[in-house]
């Protein structure tokens, strides 16, 4: 990424730096929809999303002055965001199993189109009914653009438990979407 694209927010961010408080309010707007989006699809609960949006946000005003500028103002949010909402899962113990199972899908096969036209809104439904552990891989691999190398550090588990994990909620994903009716 060019240089230009990290200075998107710079001005807020250096404003909120000298402790100006309209800064931090329009820094907020900037990015809270997306970060709530972020915590309600990782806790599965708006209460909850709400506080780890407000507790990302905390620690993230909070610790500015370690801000570089060396990537995006909102790739740093996000990373303090999805370690907030990681922690509070953590709290509540989501266990990940370690064992590789085959990927259900042979490499050469391509979805189908009934796969192709399902709504987003269907996906979301479906990956609301995931258990915890397999939803939160799910999303910050298919949805937050996370590898598995990453996921596994963020987690704190095997890079295989993570594949692992995201092969049975792909899958899982895809047996609540047959059972759903089509919309």
């Amino acid at each position: 990424m060019n240089q230009q694209n990290y200075d998107i927010h710079r001005h807020l961010v250096e404003a909120c730096m000298a402790g100006n408080r309209k800064a931090y309010n329009d820094l907020y707007s900037a990015y809270s929809r997306a970060m709530y989006n972020l915590c309600l699809r990782m806790m599965n609960n708006a209460e909850d999303a709400r506080d780890m949006l407000q507790e990302g946000f905390i620690e993230a005003f909070n610790r500015l002055d370690s801000f570089r500028f060396e990537s995006a103002f909102g790739a740093w949010l996000k990373r303090i965001v999805v370690n907030k909402c990681i922690n509070a899962l953590e709290k509540r113990r989501i266990v990940f199993v370690d064992e590789e199972v085959p990927d259900p899908l042979p490499q050469d096969e391509t979805p189908d189109e009934e796969e192709l036209r399902l709504s987003v809104e269907r996906v979301k439904q479906a990956m609301n009914q995931l258990p915890q552990g397999a939803r939160m891989i799910f999303s910050l691999y298919l949805i937050e653009g996370y590898d598995h190398t990453e996921i596994a550090e963020i987690l704190k588990i095997s890079e295989s438990t993570s594949k692992t994990q995201f092969m049975r909620a792909r899958q899982m994903v895809k047996d609540i979407l047959h059972g759903m009716p089509a919309s």
